[in-house]
């Protein structure tokens, strides 16, 4: 997936913007802007992969700065972007932090990693039915209740970001049941996701995926154009070889 999606969403203030391009994203007194943006965000839904990873780079180079809490919530964010490697990129600003970053109290960062990977991996690898499974399950609870949700609409991101976009590039047409189980609804709910997707349920019981370049069976035609001068050097060389 490319990185355009990303790098620099039309929420993104002039203010913002300045700090995330120039040569002030180094600058250790900006970060609590820039943690402030990262609330903004979880708050009104919205997503800016690069001024995240500046928060996260000002950890590394400033130990002393380091918010387990905001780690946390830049993770639980870079997962409403999977399959994009947002996630992964994160996780190398964070995989040799100084020890000396630790503090008396508890880091909530290496208790929730294992958790939020899993998350990660179960996203990537569309086990879906699972990953719903895991992230409702007791042992996700206060990771779900402490910090996911702080992160407005994020199940709802889930489905329509990463779900129904997997889905809509591999079928044209897909098992409600089956459907009903990615997206972790039924009834109601799962009509009016299906209405703001666009897709349909035909007189089969099946969900018909809105057409698109990437579930779309096309025909390519190659054409090779090929002089009788080449060829004639082709031909020549095989016979010597």
């Amino acid at each position: 997936m490319a990185t355009a999606h990303w790098s620099r969403p039309a929420t993104r203030t002039s203010i913002i913007d300045k700090l995330v391009e120039g040569v002030d994203r180094y600058n250790p007194q900006n970060v609590e802007i820039l943690e402030d943006y990262l609330y903004q965000q979880m708050k009104n839904g919205e997503y800016d992969c690069l001024s995240n990873l500046a928060i996260l780079k000002l950890y590394q180079f400033n130990p002393e700065l380091y918010n387990g809490d905001v780690v946390v919530n830049i993770l639980a964010k870079a997962l409403t972007a999977t399959p994009a490697a947002d996630f992964n990129l994160c996780l190398a600003l964070l995989c040799e932090r100084p020890v000396e970053a630790q503090s008396d109290e508890t880091d909530p960062f290496p208790l929730y990693l294992p958790q939020l990977q899993f998350l990660y991996q179960l996203l990537r690898t569309c086990k879906f039915p699972l990953f719903w499974e895991i992230y409702r399950s007791p042992d996700s609870s206060n990771l779900r209740d402490n910090y996911i949700a702080e992160v407005y609409g994020f199940e709802d991101t889930i489905r329509e970001n990463v779900i129904a976009k997997i889905v809509s590039s591999t079928f044209t047409r897909i098992g409600k049941q089956r459907l009903e189980t990615y997206l972790d609804l039924t009834g109601p709910e799962f009509d009016a996701m299906l209405e703001k997707l666009g897709w349909t349920v035909d007189s089969k019981g099946g969900v018909v995926i809105t057409p698109n370049p990437d579930n779309q069976i096309q025909a390519t035609v190659l054409r090779e154009d090929i002089q009788l001068p080449q060829l004639s050097k082709i031909i020549a060389h095989a016979q010597s070889a």
